[in-house]
Protein backbone atom coordinates (compact mmCIF):
# COMPACT_ATOMS: atom_id res chain seq x y z
CA UNK A 1 0.00 0.00 0.00
CA UNK A 2 1.00 3.58 -0.71
CA UNK A 3 -0.23 6.22 1.67
CA UNK A 4 -0.72 9.96 0.76
CA UNK A 5 -0.78 13.02 2.94
CA UNK A 6 -2.25 16.18 1.55
CA UNK A 7 -2.41 19.65 2.62
CA UNK A 8 -2.56 23.12 1.73
CA UNK A 9 -6.00 23.57 0.94
CA UNK A 10 -8.06 26.60 1.62
CA UNK A 11 -10.45 29.69 1.18
CA UNK A 12 -8.56 32.31 -1.01
CA UNK A 13 -9.82 34.86 -2.90
CA UNK A 14 -10.11 35.23 -6.89
CA UNK A 15 -6.48 36.08 -8.44
CA UNK A 16 -5.04 34.68 -5.93
CA UNK A 17 -2.68 31.65 -4.39
CA UNK A 18 -2.36 28.48 -2.91
CA UNK A 19 0.50 25.61 -3.20
CA UNK A 20 -1.00 22.35 -2.43
CA UNK A 21 1.19 19.53 -1.63
CA UNK A 22 1.24 15.41 -1.63
CA UNK A 23 3.66 13.37 0.25
CA UNK A 24 3.74 9.46 -0.73
CA UNK A 25 4.91 6.92 1.84
CA UNK A 26 5.08 2.90 2.45
CA UNK A 27 5.06 0.61 -0.79
CA UNK A 28 7.05 3.46 -2.98
CA UNK A 29 8.31 2.45 -5.91
CA UNK A 30 11.02 3.97 -8.28
CA UNK A 31 8.57 5.13 -11.20
CA UNK A 32 6.21 6.70 -11.00
CA UNK A 33 3.50 9.33 -11.75
CA UNK A 34 2.43 11.39 -9.14
CA UNK A 35 -1.11 14.25 -10.02
CA UNK A 36 -3.65 16.42 -8.57
CA UNK A 37 -7.51 15.66 -9.35
CA UNK A 38 -10.32 17.58 -8.39
CA UNK A 39 -14.32 17.65 -8.52
CA UNK A 40 -16.52 19.96 -8.00
CA UNK A 41 -20.14 19.15 -6.91
CA UNK A 42 -22.01 17.89 -9.88
CA UNK A 43 -18.75 17.24 -11.91
CA UNK A 44 -16.74 14.54 -12.42
CA UNK A 45 -13.24 14.15 -11.24
CA UNK A 46 -10.89 15.99 -13.87
CA UNK A 47 -7.23 15.66 -14.38
CA UNK A 48 -5.96 19.14 -12.73
CA UNK A 49 -2.08 18.20 -13.45
CA UNK A 50 0.80 15.26 -13.05
CA UNK A 51 4.04 14.64 -13.06
CA UNK A 52 6.79 11.67 -14.52
CA UNK A 53 9.55 10.95 -11.79
CA UNK A 54 11.49 11.68 -15.15
CA UNK A 55 9.91 15.21 -14.84
CA UNK A 56 7.55 15.36 -17.47
CA UNK A 57 4.12 17.15 -16.81
CA UNK A 58 0.73 17.40 -18.11
CA UNK A 59 -1.38 19.86 -17.29
CA UNK A 60 -5.53 20.36 -18.35
CA UNK A 61 -5.86 23.43 -20.64
CA UNK A 62 -8.05 25.02 -17.90
CA UNK A 63 -4.91 25.64 -15.92
CA UNK A 64 -2.28 25.80 -18.59
CA UNK A 65 -0.39 29.21 -17.66
CA UNK A 66 -1.27 29.53 -13.68
CA UNK A 67 -0.54 25.88 -12.26
CA UNK A 68 2.97 24.82 -12.23
CA UNK A 69 3.46 20.79 -11.00
CA UNK A 70 6.87 20.55 -9.29
CA UNK A 71 9.03 17.27 -7.24
CA UNK A 72 10.59 17.94 -4.47
CA UNK A 73 14.07 16.20 -4.47
CA UNK A 74 12.89 13.28 -2.44
CA UNK A 75 10.90 12.22 -5.52
CA UNK A 76 7.76 11.28 -3.27
CA UNK A 77 6.53 14.80 -2.70
CA UNK A 78 4.90 16.78 -5.30
CA UNK A 79 3.64 20.43 -5.38
CA UNK A 80 1.06 22.25 -6.77
CA UNK A 81 1.15 25.89 -7.09
CA UNK A 82 -2.08 27.49 -8.00
CA UNK A 83 -1.99 30.99 -9.45
CA UNK A 84 -4.42 33.21 -10.61
CA UNK A 85 -6.77 31.44 -8.89
CA UNK A 86 -10.53 31.96 -10.54
CA UNK A 87 -14.15 31.02 -8.70
CA UNK A 88 -14.21 27.93 -11.20
CA UNK A 89 -11.61 26.49 -9.49
CA UNK A 90 -13.19 25.52 -6.41
CA UNK A 91 -13.60 21.94 -5.76
CA UNK A 92 -12.14 19.19 -3.70
CA UNK A 93 -8.53 18.07 -4.89
CA UNK A 94 -7.35 14.94 -4.39
CA UNK A 95 -4.19 13.59 -5.08
CA UNK A 96 -2.86 10.32 -7.15
CA UNK A 97 -0.20 8.37 -7.20
CA UNK A 98 0.16 5.88 -9.87
CA UNK A 99 3.23 3.85 -9.16
CA UNK A 100 4.97 1.71 -12.03
CA UNK A 101 4.86 -1.92 -12.98
CA UNK A 102 1.43 -2.62 -12.30
CA UNK A 103 0.04 0.97 -12.10
CA UNK A 104 -1.99 0.62 -9.31
CA UNK A 105 -3.42 3.92 -8.52
CA UNK A 106 -3.67 5.24 -4.49
CA UNK A 107 -5.39 8.08 -3.92
CA UNK A 108 -5.53 10.71 -1.20
CA UNK A 109 -8.67 11.81 1.18
CA UNK A 110 -8.94 14.95 -0.53
CA UNK A 111 -8.57 18.59 0.57
CA UNK A 112 -10.75 21.39 -0.39
CA UNK A 113 -9.56 24.82 -2.55
CA UNK A 114 -12.65 27.04 -2.28
CA UNK A 115 -12.09 30.48 -4.21
CA UNK A 116 -14.22 33.18 -3.37
CA UNK A 117 -15.33 36.16 -6.35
Amino acid sequence: QVQLVESGGGLVQAGGSLTLSCAASGNTYSINIMGWYRQAPGNERELVAEITTGGTTNYADSVKGRFTISRASTKNTVHLQMNSLKPEDTAVYYCRYQRGRAWTNYWGQGTQVTVSS
